[in-house]
């Protein structure tokens, strides 16, 4: 109200700002009574004229039944006033029907406005608002079902598209979620997945931790190209044993004999995957296979390992490293070959019953050798414990794995070929990169387990160089990774420089080499993050599902009141809380006391 036009008089109905008030008296202010009995004093300008009155009471403003319809079609697109909306919606102009006729201003959908100059809207305008408005209530009444529904841990079909948004969050593709929010959970992934079990979307089985390390959780959908005819030196003559795994699915090495003669044999994956192309940079963006309990995702596409996996067709190709072991346990006569091998698959379990037959004993012979070579080169050797996890048809086992000497006899071989492909790569100035580790702090060979888990402690990471240095732990003085191409890129990636040179191709230059193991090393580092992270979860999983379990923890560290433990089944670190001090490699019996499956936790308690 403009300071030049007079004061409303008592008892009117007034807006002010915007809400109903009364005029309680008229001054050199304005006394003005509110809802709920408050009065307060305010200038004339301050307040918007409604009706003059009179008004004992704004309780009885209540609200009106009217023509509102009727109304509106009558002065549609058209200019009014508050008088004249109140008489034809409401067949009078009172305080009541005055507040009621605003109210219909005030909402802003067929009318809109001040008290003095009140337009109607046209019918397209209301029209297109009203369902709008219609649509936004039925899109509410529907999120409060949703909640509702959530609220008893009960989802429906339809609500699968609202929960991708937690699921979103839940996998670290997202920082927020609504959804999450309305249910008063904080804004965390793993409060995600916890609110995705709870309200019965996800099970407490559902493993999010590929989708949140962002890994690729399919093969490589991409065309292989059919065997290349190339010369090889044919050794199918000679047995070749592809030791592995039971159920193993990507044999890729295999070991034979041949007089003082070791030989490795290694899947030429090469001869399918050239330092070029679409396959070679899926393979480098991965890294590595992912192996997960429930199943395993390789970063090369099947057919290259249906080709390729030794034993897996009646004659393999083959780059195969030939060596002899002096009595002092060093290498000579290195050699380098594209071959036809005949490979016979075999178990771990198998050849630990055969190790003092032909031919593995002669392996032993040399393999013995070349431990005792690196042992004294301050190799260091830790027995901790390693389990195997694995989901099938929704079934968790966890199974130790046995120190076999089949195992130890596979090992040293990797190796021999491992230092062998490293100095032959050197003397031959062919770029690749070595497998590096600095010297761990000085010490004695641990002899116990807690010895081993504190030098454990120590170790630095191994680290892919483009010149060789040191491997530390291996007890190495040069070594490469070449003999798992079909799971590691950096095997791969050295098969490639050495087929090059065999045939007399170009090779990759230094920078090339450092460039593309640096892109495939971080990759395999999230993998293995993703391994990691997926082999506790089904740890707690398979906990969760045997609640009763129990088992020995050792004693492998001390903090303050708390012994730090190894449970050897499980192959689990975990923290005690003691009555009294441990004695380090005490065995304690420990049973499950709490698991919290979204946050990877869980504690033991000490029996008896």
């Amino acid at each position: 109200m403009s300071s030049h036009q007079p004061s409303p008089p008592a008892d009117s109905l007034v807006l002010y700002k915007v809400h109903p008030a009364r005029v309680v008296s008229v001054g050199e202010k304005i006394e003005i009574a509110l809802e709920g009995g408050q009065t307060k004093r305010v200038r004339a300008k301050d307040l918007e004229l409604l009706h003059p009155g009179p008004l004992r009471s704004l309780g009885e403003l209540v609200p009106q039944e009217g023509e509102v319809e009727a109304a509106w079609e009558l002065l549609e697109g058209s200019e009014t006033t508050l008088q004249e909306l109140a008489e034809l919606a409401f067949s009078a102009f009172t305080p009541v029907t005055a507040w009621a006729a605003w109210q219909l201003v005030a909402e802003g959908l067929s009318f809109t406005g001040t008290p003095g100059a009140i337009r109607a809207r046209p019918r397209a305008e209301v029209e297109h608002d009203r369902a709008q408005r219609d649509a936004k209530a039925v899109a509410e009444r529907e999120w409060q079902a949703f909640l509702g529904r959530m609220a008893q841990a009960a989802p429906a079909p339809q609500d699968a598209g609202r929960l991708t948004e937690v699921e979103r969050l839940a996998l670290g593709q997202s920082e927020r979620s609504r959804v999450l929010e309305a249910l008063g959970h904080e804004q965390t992934p793993v409060n995600a997945h916890r609110a995705l079990i709870q309200v019965g979307h996800w099970s407490d089985r559902h493993n999010p931790y590929p989708g949140r390390c962002s890994v690729p959780t399919a093969d490589p959908d991409l065309p292989v190209p059919a065997l290349p005819d190339q010369q090889r030196l044919d050794l199918t003559d000679l047995p070749a044993y592809a030791i592995d795994d039971e159920g193993n699915q990507d044999p890729d090495d295999a070991v034979s004999i041949d007089g003082d003669r070791l030989w490795v044999h290694v899947a030429d994956v090469a001869a399918l995957v050239a330092p070029e192309g679409a396959v070679e940079r899926e393979a480098r963006a991965r890294g590595s296979n992912l192996y997960l309990p429930e199943r395993v995702i390789n970063m090369l596409p099947q057919g290259v390992t249906e080709q390729l996996g030794l034993g897996l067709q009646p004659v393999s190709p083959a780059l195969s490293v030939a060596l002899r072991c002096d009595e002092q346990g060093s290498l000579t006569d290195i050699e380098v070959h594209r071959t036809w091998i005949r490979a016979q698959r075999l178990s771990y379990d198998t050849v630990d019953g055969r190790l003092g037959e032909a031919p593995f004993a002669a392996m032993c012979a040399l393999t013995d050798r070349f431990r005792a070579r690196r042992v004294a080169l301050g190799a260091i050797s830790l027995d901790l414990p390693e389990v195997s996890v694995r989901v099938v048809d929704g079934r968790v086992t966890i199974r130790p794995l046995p120190r076999l000497a089949s195992r130890g006899l596979v090992t040293e071989a990797m190796l021999m070929a491992g230092e062998a492909v490293a100095r032959f790569c050197q003397e031959h100035g062919i770029p690749i990169s070595y497998a590096t580790q600095v010297a761990p702090d000085a010490g004695d060979q641990p002899r116990d387990l807690a010895a081993m888990y504190a030098r454990r402690r120590t170790f630095k990471p191994t680290r892919m160089l483009g010149a060789p240095d040191l491997h530390a732990g291996l007890g190495l003085p040069l070594y490469t990774r070449a003999t798992s191409p079909l799971r590691r890129y950096s095997d791969l990636l050295v098969h490639q420089q050495l087929c090059a040179w065999l045939s007399g191709q170009p090779l990759l230059t230094p920078e090339q080499v450092t460039e593309r193991i640096g892109e495939a090393e971080a990759a395999a580092g999230t993998v293995r993050r993703a391994e990691r992270l997926s082999n506790l979860h089904w740890k707690l999983v398979f906990l969760k599902d045997h609640p009763d379990w129990q088992g020995e923890a050792i004693i492998v560290g001390k903090e303050e009141r708390k012994g730090v433990a190894l449970i050897g089944a499980l192959a689990l670190e975990t923290r005690l809380r003691l009555r009294d001090e441990p004695d380090l490699n005490q065995g304690i019996r420990v049973g499950v006391r709490d698991i919290d499956v979204p946050d990877q936790t869980v504690s033991f308690r000490v029996l008896g």
